[in-house]
């Protein structure tokens, strides 16, 4: 792409402005000759870099047992991308006991297809490791040493209450169907994970992975004591913490706190935990991600503005350059010269995302833009 765009309203770090963006090939460049776009009335914004989001899975399986072609699932995925925005996407990929799409094997297809895939987008897979799943530790080595992934993030989703107290687990049917065990097999192997001492492991796992620069992080850390054991472990990133005391640990030691933006959307946490609108109105969020819902991105932003929590500049940092600081891409969440061209064009009244553009490729167009490109051509 070679075009000069004029007349929107630009978003930089301090606000809105009116200055021209310029996109030569693959970049933003400051000096350009180049055909000129009109786009007065709308928008233009840095593309969204999504840390966490498994919305991808009901493209790959839109039933359950029903999984479609990876790389159709993932045209799929890369379109529904673009359409709310997100340039860089973190495909958040359990390593998991709980089986089916969030099993072993499944995991490992999934890293193997994102590999093939040639796409606009750049999509990037974390892998979310089940810290007491300890026999797969290797496996997942292989894995980001063979494909180079540089995000990793533990998980203990073990219903360690309920087996403790000798009940029941929640959702344990379901779960077993999943992973094509039986009830009674599935429960026997969740108290036997409940029961090991994985913390040995994990701590050489973390050190070795550590020095190869991956990212590390923890997911759903409930208190200040938890993340501060992760901390020294060398797992820095702080997914979804449960409580405002744990987002202030995490934060007051230099820890990088992600929350989710259907919680700002919903107005607080499905799961009755910290309330992200207000981490945000106290400075205690260093990123919002999508979670389970890709369009709630541009929603949150939109929400917190409307709501007076914070301006656009500030908002939108938390969908682009503070999400790509957490993940040390430096070359975009912003509009600068010699940064990627990553960017959108949204439709104010609405939030309708009307141009998504990725390394200079346009990746979605729909009207009213598409309307004025028509025009031009």
């Amino acid at each position: 792409m070679r075009a000069r765009f004029q007349n929107a309203d630009v978003l930089g770090p301090y606000g809105f402005s009116q200055n021209d963006l310029l996109v030569d090939g693959s970049f933003i460049t400051d000096d350009i000759d180049a055909p000129v776009f009109d786009l007065s009335g709308f928008q233009i914004l840095p593309g969204i870099v999504d840390l966490h989001g498994d919305g991808f899975e009901r493209h790959l399986a839109p039933r359950r047992g029903a999984v479609m072609d990876m790389q159709d699932g993932l045209r799929a995925t890369e379109a529904e991308l673009a359409a709310h925005g997100i340039t860089t996407a973190v495909l958040a990929q359990f390593f998991s006991w709980e089986g089916g799409m969030r099993g072993p094997e499944f995991g490992t297809r999934l890293v193997e297809a994102v590999s093939r895939f040639f796409g606009l987008l750049d999509l990037v897979v974390q892998i979310r490791l089940e810290m007491n799943l300890t026999e797969v530790y290797a496996q997942v080595e292989e894995l980001i040493a063979k494909h180079d992934i540089r995000y990793l993030v533990f998980n203990d989703h073990l219903p360690h209450e309920a087996l403790a107290k000798g009940r029941k687990p929640p959702r344990l049917t379901g779960q077993a169907l999943k992973s094509g065990r039986s009830p009674e097999v599935h429960h026997a192997l969740l108290i036997e994970l409940a029961g090991r001492d994985v913390w040995p492991d994990l701590q050489a796992l973390a050190e070795r992975l550590e020095a190869q620069g991956v990212r590390l992080g923890s997911h759903d850390d409930p208190t200040p004591d938890s993340r501060a054991r992760f901390r020294n472990l060398g797992v820095n990133v702080a997914e979804f913490p449960e409580t405002r005391e744990t987002a202030e640990a995490a934060r007051s030691a230099g820890d990088p706190v992600l929350l989710g933006a259907p919680n700002v959307i919903r107005g607080g946490s499905h799961k009755g935990n910290v309330n992200a609108t207000q981490m945000v109105a106290d400075g205690l969020c260093d990123a919002l991600v999508s979670d389970y819902h890709y369009p709630s991105l541009v929603g949150a932003v939109r929400r917190l503005v409307r709501d007076g929590v914070c301006d656009w500049g500030q908002a939108w940092k938390l969908v682009s350059s503070g999400p790509a600081e957490v993940l040390g891409l430096s070359d975009r969440g912003q509009l600068q010269s010699e940064c990627r061209a990553d960017f959108i064009v949204l439709e104010p009244e609405t939030g309708r995302v009307c141009l998504t553009v990725a390394a200079g490729e346009i990746a979605h167009l729909s009207s009213p833009v598409a309307d004025r490109l028509m025009q031009w051509a």
